[in-house]
């Protein structure tokens, strides 16, 4: 493997990031967009290093396809403020970033896919109406909008909390659904670019934005062929929702719920729960998972196929939606 460290040109700034090499000559390739937060080109913070994509681009490299990871705006080597970033920032610096890699001499541009991961799977499905794409794939994407995925988050997490924290809650009389509701709502009814709740500073414009996009709708726009990916135990997005795209994509599409696999995409034997984060992250991605990304991405770039709908291409085994077992 071979990584060039490169800079992206996004409106005024320039976001630092790795393309890793896979072949000797201009071969398929994929970008690589991370999830929510401060998060730079391998998915990782200061506080929680999950390394989601430093790990796919090795993955992936391995197996043929070079790869564009990135740091976000103000993150990392990255020009930008974090803070002041909206979701709608987010796309635009995406879709920057194909277009430097669709014009590198080491990438053959008829064979570019997109790989999204939680919040990068919501951009790549905002990306799926482009044509020149081979395919996107979604892991741990949503098909519901931001807020709905937000409250429902909420939900899952407030079991998962110690109980001591829980006791504490019922005792306050506190229910975190509905104190999410509220916090949501003063969120929307904010115009500033950040916000201080609770003596913690938010990126406000981005929460409004992620708030207010609405997957299903980009999914029904998509162009190209789909692959969804998400665990059984993701606390942060509905496995369900799998289903969903499937519903709403027009294309070819692959979806499966991958049994006792977690939104960081490790394997996670026991009740799903964020305090296991620390040591998940620890961990290597689950290899079912990495193996259906694989194999999708190799049927999509290797096989030459006839046109779809609106001009996509389709994988062989055109439309499924499955739930793989341990």
């Amino acid at each position: 493997m071979n990584d060039i460290e490169l800079t992206i040109p996004s409106g005024d700034l320039g976001l630092r990031g790795t393309l890793s090499v896979a072949t000797d000559t201009a071969g398929p390739a994929a970008l690589l967009i991370s999830g929510s937060g401060p998060i730079d080109r391998n998915s990782d913070t200061k506080r929680l290093p999950i390394g989601v994509m430093g790990r796919i681009a090795t993955e992936v490299t391995a197996n043929g396809v070079s790869s564009l990871r990135y740091d976000k705006r103000g993150v990392g080597e990255s020009d930008g403020e974090y803070l002041s970033t909206g979701f709608h920032d987010n796309i635009a610096d995406a879709r920057a970033a194909l277009e430097v890699l669709l014009a590198r001499p080491e990438v053959d541009p008829a064979r570019v896919t997109v790989i999204g991961h939680s919040e990068g799977a919501l951009i790549a499905s905002a990306m799926a109406d482009d044509d020149r794409l081979a395919g996107v794939a979604l892991l741990a994407g949503a098909a519901r909008s931001g807020r709905q995925v937000l409250t429902w988050q909420a939900g899952q997490i407030a079991p998962t909390l110690p109980t001591p924290v829980r006791w504490l809650l019922k005792l306050l009389r506190q229910d975190l659904v509905r104190t999410q509701r509220k916090r949501l709502d003063r969120i929307a009814a904010s115009t500033d670019d950040v916000v201080r709740i609770q003596f913690v500073k938010l990126n406000a414009r981005w929460f409004r934005e992620f708030m207010a996009f609405e997957p299903a709708e980009a999914l029904a726009r998509t162009a190209v062929p789909v692959l969804a990916l998400t665990g059984s135990k993701d606390l942060q997005v509905d496995p369900d929702d799998v289903s969903e795209m499937g519903r709403r994509v027009p294309t070819a599409f692959t979806g499966e719920v991958v049994d006792d696999v977690s939104h960081l995409l490790r394997h996670e034997p026991g009740p799903p729960s964020v305090r296991t984060y620390k040591r998940q992250a620890r961990q290597p991605l689950d290899p079912r998972l990495v193996s259906l990304l694989v194999r999708w991405l190799a049927e999509l770039v290797e096989r030459p196929e006839p046109a779809g709908p609106r001009g996509a291409r389709q994988p062989a085994g055109s439309r499924s939606t499955t739930h793989v077992d341990v």
